[in-house]
């Protein structure tokens, strides 16, 4: 079968199986992982199936992003670009579609890094941006620019506050306004969110995350839906006129690659990325119901929950909740001691593997936005539930949340 031939199958037959044919000279069943930075060609310009250089292309990194594309589009056509890592990503597609005084919409309670990368690296570029609570689809139309708002950046969930978006309704106001339509798809994966049958223009992933899922390898990625221009009627240095084409140029210009191991330990992990997330979140609905009953926490914060104002918007646009867990516990104190104090979960930053990670982001993960308009709440836990039993999960966060000291 050719690639296209998976394209009316279910998400996780083109996981597995989505330009990853068997190897034509062997019969490998597993895409080999190309070492090379180089390839001959048969003559001047007699190219091997368009291979060249390795920055250019590679065999390892095409398979993963052939079988992104399958998995983030289903039937419809996309193109898919892998990076060394998911800032790495988002840089490149920055660059691609804005100019100096161009108009960023981002959330108000972003990742850290990417506030810090577009209020820092691109502001020092021109770029101006507003952050916006992106659940209110009124307050992100009244804070368009018309003709210089150029892309409306949508986390959904977000992080770490886990703010459910409307995707649909977002696509028709960046639409109207010009701009594009970006969602950052880390924390649903492709399995439980599919923006681009919603409107969206562009997926952004941190493949580090959940689908490479192993806590072992960094990378990113982007998923352009096809056909998409470039805000404002503009070209790319290269003459492209549609986002694909400027990502592609700019992806071999900066040279921001996904090397071909990293490639093949993340395309390992899309296999699985079903069967992991549907534990992933079954993990987490235990933990935040259990969270939910404890007289320490004061807040939960996980779209599965009906208490979560984003819970129905969430069953409708997604087919699960994931398994990213926020709370809050009422002072900063606590919420140090609590997480200095787990024996499952490992403190430490990132997210999406198969162990599960506590961490305080006012400290660790969103330090960069101290101070400013996403700067999160200092009491705030944010959990990544891996696929651990559930029972030790619960037990572990029950000791955590007992007073170290007696009142």
């Amino acid at each position: 079968m050719t690639t296209d031939d998976w394209t009316d199958t279910g998400f996780s037959t083109r996981a597995i199986h989505a330009g990853q044919e068997p190897d034509p000279t062997t019969g490998a069943v597993v895409p080999p992982v190309y070492l090379t930075s180089t390839y001959k060609q048969d003559g001047v310009g007699g190219l091997r199936g368009g291979y060249e250089y390795s920055r250019s292309a590679n065999p390892t990194r095409t398979a993963l992003e052939t079988a992104l594309a399958a998995a983030e589009a289903g039937s419809s056509p996309a193109h898919g670009f892998a990076f060394a890592s998911g800032l790495a990503a988002e840089d490149t597609l920055l660059r691609a579609v804005l100019r100096p005084g161009d108009h960023v919409l981002l959330p108000d309670d972003a990742y850290g890094g990417t506030y810090r990368l577009i209020a820092r690296v691109f502001g020092a570029w021109g770029v101006e941006h507003t952050a916006v609570d992106l659940t209110d689809t009124a307050a992100v139309a009244a804070a368009v620019r018309p003709g210089t708002t150029r892309v409306v950046w949508v986390e959904t969930p977000t992080n770490p506050l886990l703010g459910i978006s409307d995707i649909a309704a977002l696509a028709a106001v960046a639409h109207d306004a010009g701009a594009l339509l970006v969602v950052d798809n880390t924390f649903a994966t492709p399995y439980l969110q599919t923006p681009l049958a919603l409107g969206a223009d562009v997926v952004v992933h941190s493949t580090t995350k959940y689908v490479g899922g192993h806590s072992d390898v960094v990378g990113g990625a982007l998923v352009v839906a096809d056909g998409v221009a470039i805000p404002g009627g503009r070209t790319a240095p290269n003459g492209e006129a549609d986002v694909a084409g400027a990502v592609r140029f700019h992806q071999n210009s900066s040279g921001a690659v996904a090397d071909p191991f990293a490639a093949w330990l993340t395309l390992r992990g899309l296999k699985t990325l079903a069967v992991r997330m549907d534990r992933h979140q079954s993990n987490a609905l235990a933990v935040a119901r259990y969270l939910e009953s404890h007289p320490r926490v004061t807040r939960v914060l996980y779209p599965g929950l009906e208490s979560h104002p984003g819970h129905a918007l969430a069953a409708r646009q997604m087919s699960g909740f994931g398994g990213m867990v926020s709370f809050q516990v009422g002072s900063e104190a606590t919420a140090l001691d609590v997480v200095g104090r787990t024996r499952v979960f490992t403190l430490a930053e990132s997210l999406g593997g198969v162990e599960s990670l506590i961490e305080h982001p006012g400290r660790m993960t969103h330090a960069s936005v101290a101070g400013s308009a996403l700067e999160v709440p200092s009491d705030l836990v944010r959990v990544s539930v891996g696929i651990e039993d559930a029972a030790d999960l619960v037990a572990d966060l029950e000791q955590a949340l007992t007073p170290s000291v007696a009142p």
